[in-house]
């Protein structure tokens, strides 16, 4: 039994590295995936047995991860899936020219949730149509992502762009690369290396838009720094125990809603809501304060069906709620 890492998930068996260097394909114990469906995802450290005469290494055991990529998975009524695990930080790709602000909030939501760094880089710069439009963008992207998030533009064949971006993965750390298909994540990660080391859609010409190409999870090392993994392009974001990554996204709302009179201010039409005065009074964009409802009633929404279905199961209502769930304080009691 020794210790490896999986670095390579596609549609077959688990690639993993071992602590001496060597890959090896895997397979999962039965045992491991017969109960809870429990399966590595890229980035796991795991347990893996070699058996004399068996053609692949057998999974047996998954590590405790430091962090996870979690979202509700889309083919399940209240049922979370990992995309990756151990990572350092997680770089939200979006094209310049046509970014999408709204995906944008809940890539943010997702990518805080795990508590690793975060920063935006907007792809394809180059195919802006003037240097206006792309300090317009960057500015609105950078408010939306607030001060802690770095945001950084990358134009094809500029190479000071990619190397800011090269400069954040630093060795012996894992960047999960998260977006959309279409905008520009292998293409990002072959000029990161410098080779073509991932295939990418022909482009079209006018829109610049391309085929999603990716369809493998895979940690890529980049030369002189440490590894960034191309996730397929990902379309589903649904949110799962997503209130910490809330409150982070936007704290400056949450903020707001502690000078609330109320401390269960739903910022509807309680008097004294610090948060829609703050919007009336121009502080907060309407558009942001809707977005930020929108998600928090996603989440109780998706809170209420677990515990639906666990009380169809027979099962106790969890006690452990992450990002500080937990029960509502009385209605109409004020703050001191």
């Amino acid at each position: 039994m020794q210790r490896a890492q999986v670095v390579k998930l596609d549609r077959g068996y688990p690639l993993v590295r071992c602590e001496d260097g060597r890959l090896v394909r895997c397979e999962h114990a039965t045992a491991l995936v017969k109960g809870e469906k429990v399966r590595a995802v890229i980035g796991d450290f795991v347990e893996v047995n070699a058996p004399e005469g068996h053609d692949k290494g057998i999974i047996e055991s998954i590590c405790p991860r430091e962090r996870a990529f979690v979202r509700k998975d889309p083919t399940e009524r209240a049922v979370p899936q990992v995309l990756a695990a151990n990572f350092d930080r997680v770089i939200l790709a979006q094209p310049l020219a046509e970014v999408n602000l709204r995906r944008l909030e809940r890539e943010l939501v997702l990518a805080y949730e795990t508590g690793a760094a975060v920063t935006v880089v907007l792809t394809k710069a180059d195919l802006a149509e003037s240097e206006e439009q792309v300090e317009q963008v960057a500015d609105r992207v950078r408010a939306l992502a607030g001060p802690d998030v770095r945001t950084l533009v990358v134009s094809d064949g500029n190479a000071e762009s990619v190397e800011a971006v090269r400069a954040l993965m630093a060795p012996g750390t894992t960047t999960v690369l998260v977006g959309k298909s279409g905008v520009g994540k292998s293409s990002l990660v072959n000029m990161l290396v410098g080779e073509e080391v991932q295939e990418t859609g022909t482009v079209r010409e006018g829109d610049g838009k391309g085929r999603h190409t990716t369809v493998s999870r895979e940690m890529v090392a980049i030369p002189g720094g440490g590894y960034v993994v191309d996730m397929p392009g990902v379309r589903g974001l649904g949110l799962w125990d997503a209130d910490a990554g809330i409150g982070a996204a936007f704290a400056d709302i949450e903020q707001a809603a502690q000078q609330c009179r109320f401390r269960d201010c739903k910022h509807e039409n309680e008097p004294g809501c610090a948060v829609r005065a703050a919007v009336e009074s121009g502080e907060i964009a309407p558009e942001r304060f809707a977005s930020y409802q929108a998600l928090k009633q996603e989440t109780a929404t998706l809170r209420d069906r677990r515990e639906e279905a666990r009380r169809m199961r027979g099962e106790k209502a969890s006690d452990k709620k992450r990002g500080g769930q937990g029960g509502r304080p009385g209605r109409g009691k004020r703050r001191r």
